[in-house]
């Protein structure tokens, strides 16, 4: 097959075609060959000219499942763009397969120089997911957690839909034959940030699934800086939502030991909670504030919806518990407070029904000397066995 017809490359320039021609790695493998086993490097993708090949995974039993089937013209391997991690399936060659290797350096080069093709690879992307969810379903009818499955898979497709508009709007501008370099530029970096938004949201629920870290790495940040920035986002989301959003009071302009990336998930999954109990109230709001003591720094996101039952507070960070929503997971609130507990501190609840809610995050304030590695005792609690056994 012509490598300009591909998947990869059929919405790519002449030149960004030929760059892939030349800098690309040709491989021949015959059947039952494996191209690359579970586990090893994600070095780069590859790009299927002739032939086929199974992407398959060794479940519990020794049994392998086949995730998917890729034929000519398509490509495989590209979950390496998003995190650079081990290759979390293995490619087995299931006719004769004539392949391009592109190297995981040379997808990054192109990305950037053509933002349409940062765009493409998060749509297959999603588009793979929904054929993944589609073709699990099928296969794990009997299993008594199916549901949740569908559920997981339907929250993915929910949560990846905002940054997808976004990116398919940013790359039509930059496609478009009347944009200037400025236009451009500026759709580069909303492409980037939205890959970077979603490779957070993968990453969060791997991290999440995989248990809890002993020792983590967090620099000292002014907590203040770090809130004008997630205010930005909270306030764009609240807008299109006719919600308000008050802070009372000032920011406290205190160091603290962040991960900004990951703590702004907390501020993201908080809002999208208080949107969705929101969805009819008269004067919707969101107020935030903030109080400081020589031990901790506590943050309240306070909303004035219906309320959270009294007998559901107990359960309300346990993972996969959800109520009051049609495509809950239940996972929200759980990776919360388990972001919040790789920070040192901890997270609470307010409510009564009928009189919104309140969700209450404690950090601890870095003592004289502290270094930015904060090491806590594991909990007694297992990864969570998400997929279960076929």
């Amino acid at each position: 097959m012509d490598l300009s017809a591909t998947r990869f490359c059929r919405n790519l320039s002449a030149e960004d075609v030929e760059l892939i021609r030349s800098e690309g790695r040709r491989q021949r493998f015959a059947v039952d060959e494996e191209v690359f086993h579970e586990g090893a490097p994600g070095d780069g993708l590859y790009i299927i000219l002739e032939g086929a090949v199974s992407i398959v995974t060794r479940l519990p039993t020794g049994q392998n499942c086949v995730l998917s089937q890729m034929e000519s013209g398509d490509y495989f391997g590209e979950m390496a763009v998003y995190d650079g991690e081990p290759r979390s399936a293995t490619a087995l060659v299931r006719e004769s397969l004539d392949c391009l290797f592109v190297s995981l350096d040379l997808i990054q080069r192109i990305v950037e120089r053509t933002p349409l093709a940062g765009a493409m690879l998060v749509r297959d992307a999603s588009l793979r997911l929904r054929e993944f969810n589609q073709r699990f379903l099928k296969e794990t009818l009997r299993s008594e957690r199916l549901s949740l499955v569908e559920r997981l898979m339907r929250s993915f497709v929910h949560d990846f839909r905002n940054p997808l508009n976004v990116i398919g709007i940013a790359a039509e501008m930059a496609a478009s034959e009347t944009a200037s370099p400025a236009s451009r530029r500026q759709a580069r970096d909303r492409v980037q940030k939205q890959i970077g938004i979603l490779n957070r949201m993968m990453q969060e629920i791997v991290d999440f699934t995989r248990g809890t870290q002993v020792t983590t790495v967090l620099p000292k940040v002014v907590y203040a800086d770090f809130l004008r920035d997630a205010l930005l986002d909270l306030e764009a989301g609240a807008g299109q939502r006719g919600v308000r959003l008050v802070v009372d009071g000032a920011l406290p302009a205190v160091r603290v030991r962040l991960d900004g990336a990951r703590f702004a998930r907390v501020f993201h999954n908080l809002a999208q909670n208080a949107y969705d109990a929101m969805v009819g109230q008269k004067d919707p709001t969101i107020t935030l504030r903030f109080e400081v003591t020589p031990t901790q720094v506590l943050t309240e996101f306070s909303d004035n919806g219906p309320g959270i039952p009294t007998q559901n507070l107990p359960r309300l960070f346990e993972p996969f518990f959800t109520f009051g929503k049609d495509h809950g997971t239940g996972l929200g609130l759980a990776i919360c407070d388990r972001i919040v507990q790789d920070h040192g501190g901890r997270m609470a609840v307010r409510s009564e029904s009928g009189c919104g809610a309140t969700f209450q995050i404690f950090l601890p304030m870095p003592l004289p000397g502290d270094t930015d590695r904060l090491e806590r005792e594991v909990e007694a609690r297992k990864p969570l066995d998400v997929i279960p056994p076929v």
